[in-house]
């Protein structure tokens, strides 16, 4: 992880320099490349533990994204991004695995920002993260990230009342959870790390790992549809693709409830929606 560690200082000296919103900003062009190679066995180990992995024969379907995650970062932190980093938020993901990912297949990541749009609170960015095994697409992520800042159109109220999804499961986050995410994944964003942190980007107190939300989504999902809960017929399979929107963030520590029916899910509290999702499966 030292090449994060590189990135998320360089990210700490630039953000102060770079204005969002402005205008004719464009993108940097090319793709950030890791050469093939293994999950390690012990950060993997650490990342199922805290997300509630329990296959040990196939990769997280989300981990291949926190194995790219440093080369999204080298982007991000780049004289040509034209977002300061510190403070982003994760908006929403797309995932899909073209193949079942495993521990011992020799990845090759590379990640390029995609594109740059107007959002009702600020600038979002769309970036692309792709693993390739022996030259073929394995697996492909799409993520949103916010930059906020103020613009000329009001920002929605607060997320939906909760839906009526049956619920599944309640967690009980703790307050140190987005600092042992952090050290499994390696996200050091500060908003997730500490109250006073989070407070220098707006939020009253830290949040939750937009990431951690999604993975454990899907390791519920998976022994849900093992228990026969929550899952609809014909729904058994590895989970293949999902798409999740982030609404409103946890803010920590935090009690929230797992609701899913057929391919749809979602993390709720007691007054908003935080996340809504969508999976779809094949059969092995």
């Amino acid at each position: 992880m030292a090449g994060l560690s590189v990135s998320l200082v360089r990210g700490a000296v630039t953000s102060p320099f770079k204005r969002p919103g402005r205008p004719g900003a464009t993108l940097p062009t090319g793709r950030a490349v890791l050469p093939p190679g293994r999950a390690a066995p012990a950060p993997l180990a650490a990342y199922r533990r805290i997300c509630g992995f329990t296959e040990p024969d196939v990769l997280p379907l989300t981990y291949p994204h926190v194995l790219g995650f440093p080369l999204a970062m080298r982007v991000m932190t780049g004289r040509a991004f034209p977002l300061p980093v510190l403070g982003l938020v994760h908006t929403w993901i797309e995932i899909t695995a073209h193949r079942t990912p495993r521990p011992a297949d020799a990845l090759e990541l590379s990640v390029y920002a995609d594109e740059l749009t107007p959002h009702r609170r600020g600038t979002e960015v769309t970036m692309v993260t792709e693993a390739r095994l022996a030259g073929d697409l394995a697996w492909e992520s799409r993520s949103g990230y916010l930059s906020r800042h103020t613009t000329a159109t009001a920002a929605s109220p607060h997320a939906a009342a909760p839906t009526d999804l049956p619920a599944v499961a309640e967690w009980r986050l703790p307050g140190d959870l987005g600092r042992r995410y952090a050290a499994a994944s390696g996200d050091r964003n500060p908003i997730h790390l500490h109250p006073l942190t989070a407070r220098l980007f707006g939020f009253p107190r830290h949040i939750a790992h937009g990431m951690w939300t999604v993975a454990r989504c899907l390791a519920e999902a998976a022994a849900a549809a093992e228990a026969g809960v929550g899952a609809a017929e014909g729904t058994d399979g590895r989970i293949r693709s999902v798409r999740a929107d982030f609404r409103a963030p946890v803010l920590l520590p935090a009690t929230v409830t797992y609701a899913a029916a057929g391919s749809a899910f979602e993390v709720r509290g007691t007054d908003r929606v935080h996340l809504t999702g969508s999976i779809t499966r094949e059969a092995d």
